[in-house]
């Protein structure tokens, strides 16, 4: 009882069935991402969820709203550990995750004529915090150019191109839960494609843009290999996928990569 009130979900159950995941989802947030380098704020969406016993009814769901005000107000990655451990402990739970997106910005400079604006990437923080071992997938998503090898080397001229919305996930645990920043996220997806994105540009920048990727085709296949590569340099666990927003197809073309072998 509660103020005189039934808590009915703390009530147990005799159907002896566990719940894998129980929770809210679509919560949308105020919160500030912090991570050293970006410090920017704006609304995340957040899904929290726990592993629920077979003994027990319901979870505390409304404590879940209260945790995101009091733990997640400003969200730095690699301290995210600390807060899920406060989390668990007022939930009741040896298995909790939670999951926030929102948009970022990071400022790009045009090729030419050196014109700077902010441009936007997705970002998601997927976490859980399993009895004492803490795994976060940092994922950020954003567009670059690819221009098609098979239409430059077909064509009498030009060559067709189009936006690529390439994901790269990298995935740490415990003490190195944020293996690399999202910055650098950023900067190895536009260095692996054609020619980055930029929101500024003007006619030498589009010249020099349009001329850059002509120099560098690649195909979907290349984009994602290439991106692979510097990855496992870095030595960090990764996802990616990469997708053309085709532009004389009326399909799109998609390639998934994950690699996880560390030695």
């Amino acid at each position: 009882m509660t103020n005189g009130l039934p808590d009915v979900q703390s009530a147990p159950d005799i159907r002896d069935i566990p719940i894998d995941e129980v929770g809210v989802c679509g919560l949308r947030y105020p919160v500030t991402f912090d991570d050293g380098v970006i410090e920017q704020s704006g609304i995340a969406e957040v899904e929290m969820t726990v592993g629920l016993p077979a003994d027990r009814r319901g979870t505390h769901m409304s404590r879940m709203v209260q945790a995101v005000e009091v733990h997640f107000g400003t969200v730095n990655p690699y301290e995210l550990h600390t807060a899920f451990k406060a989390v668990a402990l007022l939930l009741d739970t040896t298995d909790l995750r939670i999951s926030m997106a929102m948009p970022v910005a990071t400022r790009v400079d045009s090729p030419a004529t050196q014109n700077s604006g902010y441009q936007v990437h997705d970002l998601a923080l997927r976490g859980r915090l399993i009895n004492d071992e803490f795994y976060l997938t940092s994922a950020v998503t954003t567009d670059v150019t690819t221009l098609c090898p098979c239409s430059k080397a077909i064509s009498d001229y030009g060559a067709h191109n189009q936006r690529s919305r390439v994901s790269l996930s990298t995935h740490g645990s415990n003490d190195s839960p944020y293996p690399v920043p999202v910055v650098d996220l950023v900067r190895l997806i536009r260095a692996a494609s054609s020619c980055p994105v930029y929101p500024v540009v003007k006619r030498p920048d589009e010249r020099a843009i349009t001329m850059a990727a002509y120099d560098n085709p690649k195909f979907v296949e290349d984009l994602i290999r290439d991106l692979t590569i510097s990855c496992r340099e870095l030595r960090v666990p990764h996802d990616i996928v990469a997708r053309n927003i085709e532009s004389i197809h009326s399909h799109d073309a998609v390639a998934r990569l994950c690699w996880s072998t560390v030695d």
